[in-house]
């Protein structure tokens, strides 16, 4: 199916239209439908459930895979997402470059649940693995595999940021800074691209990993040197119910960047901080000192206990440190929160170029 540039969006395939509503409801192309042209000879490819490939008419030279949804009941995001999927479908963004698209834990998010068995979003670099039996692992597998094919189709060209993953996520808790980024750790220097574009975007607070972790940007950074991170951007909602106009900052930056455009500048630089320590759930008998609804980024005052399990403690060490994803209920031996503290001087000074 085709289109002119000058279409309406009624024009476009269905899959493409609302790409949203046509995963949840589990509907596959017929193979005709599968890949075709749509707006300014876009040609777009649907992969499999949730996953769709839209690449400009003009050769790029970067490549940016989007995701949302690998927490099911983070739906602000999964709706962005779709709406600019439509919107290039229809004319009214111009693509610039190649752009994967991915819904991630399409079952959780029928569901409307953050997750089934696991959570999808600790199980990437071969970690499903060692679940089996959990039903999120071969979506972790499969996702896995759309991120290698994807990159394997990037320019070479790793000073151009030819490859890019934003991973778009919402908070379960408040935070006191509402919009973050987390950054992978893989020992390559930070990116003054990234958090030009983060700036961009209205991101207040990068945390900075100091260690290899799990996740899905952890997994496309380290194995396809991808200019990564994973945005925090608000409160989980359900479907229908968010105010999206909370989401603009970041949403036009993603559509800026598809679209081969540059960061505003003047936008002042988000604060930075550095994961210094993990709290560890190590039995049921764990406890966390805070209230359940402690905000992201909380301050604590060295000397303050915040965790005890058994003859473990968490004590804070720093003059000060920040609380970050404190979560009492997750299961025995993962995290139960991180400690951070503010590097913003120095992480700024020390970004490559």
């Amino acid at each position: 199916m085709t289109s002119s540039a000058d279409s309406p969006a009624s024009a476009a395939p269905a899959l493409l239209a609302d790409f949203l509503a046509f995963t949840l409801a589990g509907e596959r192309p017929a193979r005709a439908d599968a890949r075709g042209e749509c707006a300014n000879g876009v040609r777009y490819a649907w992969l499999d459930e949730g996953l769709l490939e839209l690449t400009p008419a003009v050769r790029s030279l970067r490549s940016v895979l989007v995701s949302a949804g690998v927490h099911g009941d983070e739906t602000a995001p999964i709706e962005l997402l779709s709406r600019m999927v439509a919107d290039i479908a229809c004319g009214n963004v111009r693509l610039a470059c190649r752009v994967g698209i991915v819904l991630g834990n399409v079952a959780a998010m029928r569901a409307g649940c953050r997750y089934v068995d696991d959570d999808l979003n600790r199980l990437f670099c071969g970690r499903y693995a060692q679940l089996p039996h959990s039903r999120e692992a071969p979506r972790a597998r499969a996702l896995e595999a759309a991120a290698a094919n994807f990159f394997a189709g990037a320019v070479d060209d790793e000073d151009a940021h030819a490859r890019w993953h934003l991973d778009l996520h919402t908070a379960i808790r408040a935070s006191v800074f509402e919009r973050f980024a987390l950054l992978p750790h893989t020992g390559a220097p930070l990116s003054r691209a990234m958090f030009e574009w983060l700036a961009d975007a209205r991101i207040e607070a990068v945390l900075l990993h100091t260690a290899k972790g799990n996740t899905y940007t952890h997994f496309t950074a380290e194995t396809f040197c991808a200019t990564a991170c994973t945005l925090e951007l608000g409160k989980v909602r359900p479907f229908g119910e968010n105010d999206l106009a909370r989401f603009s900052g970041a949403d036009e930056a993603v559509r800026a960047l598809v679209s081969g455009g540059s960061p505003s500048a003047g936008r002042p630089m988000p604060r930075v901080f550095t994961v210094i320590g993990q709290i560890t759930k190590r039995s049921d008998a764990f406890e966390l000192y805070m209230a359940d609804d402690v905000a992201n980024f909380t301050p604590f005052e060295k000397g303050a206990v915040l965790a005890r399990d058994g003859d473990y403690r968490y004590v804070v060490t720093h003059d000060e440190e920040r609380i970050v994803f404190p979560n009492r209920t997750v299961k025995p031996g993962l995290r139960a929160g991180l400690t951070v503290v503010d590097t913003t001087a120095d992480t700024l000074a020390a970004l490559a170029t």
